[in-house]
């Protein structure tokens, strides 16, 4: 590694130390995925996002699970994932905004993972859940009003984190710097 990047070096150490995969929660559109991805790539450790992994195991598309068989049963797939997700070395996990809610998984994630929780104002989150319809529990509704008041319900739970920080419309990169540095400060 060059000497521009020390930073990084120091990142990649706190991170093989924790011997811990990081696992991202908070509301659709915080940029789980993509700062997901970049953490990762930070960290060199695998990257995996939940949502892909519960549509491969079903064969169908989130979407589709829910109009076949229902936001239970999909919960109940997603626990069930995330639960083998844990497994093996560290990773870098993006879950659902539903996932952390779920208080069988919010417990396993607790056990054996550090938790993130990536927040947003509702102005950022409704800019960026619009650059997709792929939302279930967006479809036919006002994705102001779902946003706001599933944040009143969801934030109180996404608290119970490890770590807290805030993205908003700068680039990804800031969050991932957030999280590198409260990775650090963790192991001070």
């Amino acid at each position: 590694m060059t000497s521009n990047n020390p930073p990084v070096l120091a990142n990649q150490e706190a991170s093989l130390k924790l011997g811990r995969s990081l696992v991202l929660v908070g509301m659709m559109g915080a940029g789980k995925s993509t700062v997901g991805r970049s953490l990762a790539s930070q960290l060199r450790v695998d990257f995996v996002d939940s949502d892909d992994e519960i549509q491969s195991a079903a064969g169908m598309s989130i979407p589709e699970i829910f109009e076949r068989f229902g936001e239970e049963y999909f919960r109940d797939g997603e626990r069930r994932v995330i639960s083998r997700l844990l497994e093996g070395v560290p990773k870098v996990i993006a879950t659902g905004g539903g996932a952390f809610l779920n208080e069988e998984t919010r417990q396993l994630i607790k056990d054996h993972c550090h938790s993130v929780w990536i927040s947003a104002d509702l102005d950022t989150l409704v800019t960026r859940v619009s650059r997709r319809n792929n939302r279930p529990l967006l479809v036919g509704k006002d994705p102001r009003k779902v946003l706001s008041e599933l944040g009143e319900i969801r934030n109180p739970i996404y608290a119970q984190a490890d770590i807290h920080v805030c993205s908003d419309m700068a680039p990804h990169s800031n969050t991932v710097g957030q999280i590198l540095k409260a990775l650090q400060s963790c192991k001070k």
